[in-house]
């Protein structure tokens, strides 16, 4: 587990002292289920409740000699319970609380990652507005492209993080299921009521259909999810992260008053937290990988997948908490420049303005290969020359002879390439 990121909420959720709990939890309502089913006394849960206790100390020295989890946790058990521990795991088998508990955990995990989802789409979405037209150059291929507003880059995350927020739901109704089956699946020793009731009482659903485990099918769709919502925070940081390079700097991550950017070079204000973002982001991605090497299994079950998951599980949700934590207090204190954003749209002399100029050109009449050759003859110049796009093209016979001045005022105008701002505030949601 990655301790070192974990918020104390992520964190309890993966102590032994939660996973315990949730296993004498998932007994105790199996032995619920078994009185009311006649199998057990009437009065045996209520006993079995009321001492029922756990020593994790003593529950690592007895696995220390018989190298089993499941049995060391139900000796323990039985040495505070007494007489009435013969009752405790009737017909069932190890997964059955392993594979519920670990459900419970993933359910746990995923709410709380869904308050940092919306936290981060809150904020995404009040900075979106404040910056709407923000007016900045886009950029393809990182190269100068034509205008777009820095509102327009957050509503796109903003929308992004809401299409995260759905699949995270998906991904937790998915993994809330539960079983008590027995040692193959198939209820030889049980009664499905059993299952149902603890499942219930848990906030899960049985597993239509499970064999020894719940099909890891569901744990891989979790983790994916997980990477893919860390690769959305990967992208977002590496937007940032060219954004405040030097010569653009037009957006930058908050320098608190006593932060150092370099044990060499005092003046250094770096990215370090998208940086690191963009890096654990890798992380999620090789454990989602993981998570869908655990989806083949031999027959009813092994346990290959079982190792791997005490790692993948928590360091996924314990590192994208802390991903989400750092990121949605990136964009609240995110310092922008909307001056060197208007500074670097003209380092390009109305190059920019490439596209408008030959739309007009062909609705002057011009067939658009002729129209492209002149354009694109002009702007090969002014990457040579650093002159004027708009004075050249106005001092080009050929332009001249199809535009007025007027019309290449109308080319050249920045507002017309955002006059459909507002309609897509709108379709997103954000107006």
């Amino acid at each position: 587990m990655i301790a070192r990121y974990t918020r104390p909420e992520m964190g309890s959720i993966f102590t032994d002292e939660n996973r315990y709990n949730i296993w004498l939890e998932i007994e105790i309502l199996a032995c619920e289920a078994q009185a009311q089913l006649g199998a057990i006394p009437a009065d045996a849960p209520a006993a079995i409740r009321a001492k029922a206790k756990f020593d994790v100390e003593r529950i690592n020295q007895i696995e220390a000699e018989v190298k089993h989890d499941i049995i060391a946790f139900l000796t323990s058990v039985g040495e505070f319970v007494g007489p009435e521990s013969r009752f405790i795991h009737l017909g069932m088998t190890s997964s059955d609380v392993v594979d519920t508990a670990i459900s419970v955990q993933m359910k746990q995990a995923g709410g709380l990652l869904m308050h940092g989802l919306t936290a981060l789409r809150d904020v995404l979405e009040r900075r979106a507005k404040e910056f709407k037209m923000t007016v900045m150059i886009g950029r393809s291929h990182g190269i100068h492209a034509e205008p777009t507003t820095f509102g327009l880059k957050l509503a796109l995350w903003f929308d992004e993080t809401r299409r995260n927020i759905k699949r995270l739901q998906s991904a937790i109704d998915t993994i809330s299921v539960g079983q008590i089956s027995g040692a193959v699946g198939t209820f030889a020793h049980l009664n499905p009521e059993v299952e149902e009731y603890v499942c219930g009482k848990l906030g899960l659903r049985p597993a239509p259909v499970s064999t020894q485990v719940i099909q890891r099918d569901r744990h891989a769709e979790f983790l994916t999810t997980l990477a893919v919502i860390g690769s959305s925070l990967d992208k977002f940081a590496t937007e940032i992260r060219h954004l405040q390079r030097t010569e653009v700097l037009e957006a930058e991550e908050y320098f608190s008053e006593k932060q150092k950017g370099s044990s060499a070079m005092p003046h250094k204000r770096n990215p370090i937290t998208c940086e690191q973002i963009s890096g654990l982001a890798r992380l999620l991605r090789s454990n989602a990988q993981a998570a869908l090497e655990n989806v083949a299994l031999w027959h009813e079950r092994d346990i290959s997948h079982s190792s791997v998951e005490r790692v993948i599980v928590p360091d996924s949700c314990i590192l994208l908490d802390h991903m989400l934590a750092k990121f949605t207090g990136i964009i609240d204190k995110l310092i922008v420049y909307p001056e060197n954003m208007r500074a670097n749209m003209e380092i390009t002399h109305g190059l920019l303005y490439s596209q408008p100029v030959l739309l007009a050109l062909t609705r002057k009449g011009m067939k658009r290969e002729d129209a492209y050759r002149i354009v694109q003859r002009t702007a090969m110049d002014v990457w040579r020359s650093k002159k004027n796009f708009k004075e050249m093209l106005a001092a080009d016979p050929e332009v001249a002879a199809v535009l007025t001045a007027a019309d290449l005022d109308e080319a050249f105008d920045p507002a017309k390439s955002l006059q459909n701002v507002d309609y897509i505030f709108r379709r997103v949601g954000l107006d």
